[in-house]
């Protein structure tokens, strides 16, 4: 065996496994910080932070009398409060007897005698946390990449293989083969606009350059350009990359990203012949189409062949600042269409509309986490936010150990005056950790066999 031959693959695995840590890590720490916090302001003592599992690596104890702690396994973490006998916040009888005999102030410094509000609001701001820090990295990701100059003005232009460029930087497109441009952020007129376009190679392109209005020759505006590859996917199994220009498919010429979507979806599988221009040079890649379940923009999901990339303009647009209050909005619309998918994809796997195998486990994670690391920090920390919801929204299911399943405890003693019993506690705590366990075992098969 030729050892050298597997030190790339080791330094993958390890890029993939550091960028998965890094995620999961960030996730953990905003999620148990928001436990720690709130639980902190309602008068609850933490006697543990800890991100991570199983030996302590490093710990420190602070002023207030709360360890903060980094453990060897990177799969998680929680937060111990006072009267705590475990991670998952189960009551430690012999210690709140203990407790409560020396004082009720005492008592009330632990999460189980505290008032039900109190409970209430510290288990459930680790998900608020969650989706907290999504949508201020999307709100961040807006205003930093500020919003398209109207009317369309170019940025910049893509380099294109065998094309005659009209078009300059700083020209703004007033209008394109006779049809006048919409507002570039109108997603639904500027998709009638696109509609309406004829599909050929060259388009004329009406453009107001140094104060001129004048006419100029260009390729179509969606040529076969990879914006960003899909992680998992086909086209990321054999390294196309980000700016690549796709101009052949099984010996076809293509102009457009359409044509290479017809071949790709009536290919029913069939491995493709693709050509490809990179930085100048011409290459070759095969690869095989994977069926993918994607959401309808209506709702509901639909399966298609798919290779796994997304394609772009020719044109980057010019920008302007985002407003602090349009970059919220906009980070709270983003985080909702997750939400609102994850639902609506669960939902659909319930009732075998689409496959259980587009659940994901942590080798898919980690893979995906490697993935879109090496794409560029923006990327990835656009991941963290999108798996930060995830993690949100999963803790929020009514599961006895989750958040959620603790909520529901808590409901129950709002409206019957106490809360359930220890010995029925302990059964339905068993149950949840039963089930979590094995939807983690069903993921990881999934990672191994789907």
């Amino acid at each position: 065996m030729d050892i050298l031959a597997l030190i790339p693959q080791f330094g993958n695995l390890l890029y993939t496994i550091v960028a998965f840590v890094i995620a999961l890590s960030v996730i953990v720490a905003v999620h148990e910080y928001g436990h720690y916090i709130v639980g902190r302001w309602s008068g609850i003592h933490a006697e543990v932070f800890s991100i991570g599992f199983g030996p302590v690596l490093w710990s420190r104890m602070d002023k207030r009398g709360t360890r903060w702690q980094i453990a060897l396994l990177p799969f998680g973490g929680y937060v111990r409060f006072l009267g705590d006998a475990n991670a998952a916040s189960g009551k430690d009888g012999d210690a709140m007897s203990e407790i409560a005999e020396r004082s009720p102030e005492e008592l009330r410094r632990t999460m189980h005698g505290a008032p039900l509000w109190a409970r209430a609001a510290t288990v459930a701001a680790g998900p608020v946390f969650n989706f907290i820090m999504s949508i201020a990295v999307f709100g961040f990701v807006l205003w930093s990449q500020g919003v398209s100059r109207e009317p369309l003005t170019i940025g910049s232009l893509q380099p294109l293989p065998g094309t005659e460029q009209g078009l300059r930087e700083g020209d703004q497109v007033v209008a394109i083969a006779g049809v006048s441009t919409p507002d570039f952020d109108d997603s639904g007129t500027w998709s009638d606009f696109i509609n309406a376009l004829p599909v050929q190679p060259e388009l004329d392109y009406t453009v107001i350059r140094d104060g001129e209005t004048i006419d100029v020759s260009a390729p179509w505006l969606f040529p076969p350009l990879i914006q960003q590859v899909t992680p998992r996917s086909a086209a990321m199994d054999i390294q196309l990359q980000q700016g690549d220009v796709i101009t052949a498919v099984d010996g076809d010429p293509i102009f457009a990203f359409e044509q290479l979507k017809e071949h790709v979806e009536g290919s029913n599988g069939r491995a493709l012949l693709l050509n490809v221009w990179r930085d100048g040079a011409d290459l070759e890649f095969a690869l095989a189409p994977r069926r993918t379940d994607e959401p309808r923009p209506d709702g509901g999901f639909v399966t298609h062949w798919r290779i796994g990339i997304v394609g772009g303009m020719m044109i980057e647009p010019e920008t302007v600042p985002a407003g602090v209050w349009e970059s919220v909005k906009g980070g709270v619309a983003q985080t909702g269409r997750i939400i609102e998918g994850s639902l609506s994809g669960m939902w659909h796997m319930i009732t075998g509309a689409i496959s259980t195998c587009n659940i994901s486990g942590p080798i898919g994670i980690a893979e995906t986490s490697g993935a879109m690391a090496s794409q560029g920090a923006q990327n990835f920390i656009f991941f963290i936010a999108v798996l930060s919801t995830a993690v949100g929204l999963l803790n929020l299911f009514p599961i006895p150990a989750l958040d959620g399943g603790h909520l529901v405890f808590y409901a129950y003693e709002a409206i019957s005056g106490k809360p359930p019993s220890d010995s029925a506690l302990r059964v339905l705590m068993a149950i949840g950790i039963t089930l979590i366990l094995s939807l983690m075992v069903f993921s990881v098969s999934n990672d191994l066999f789907c």
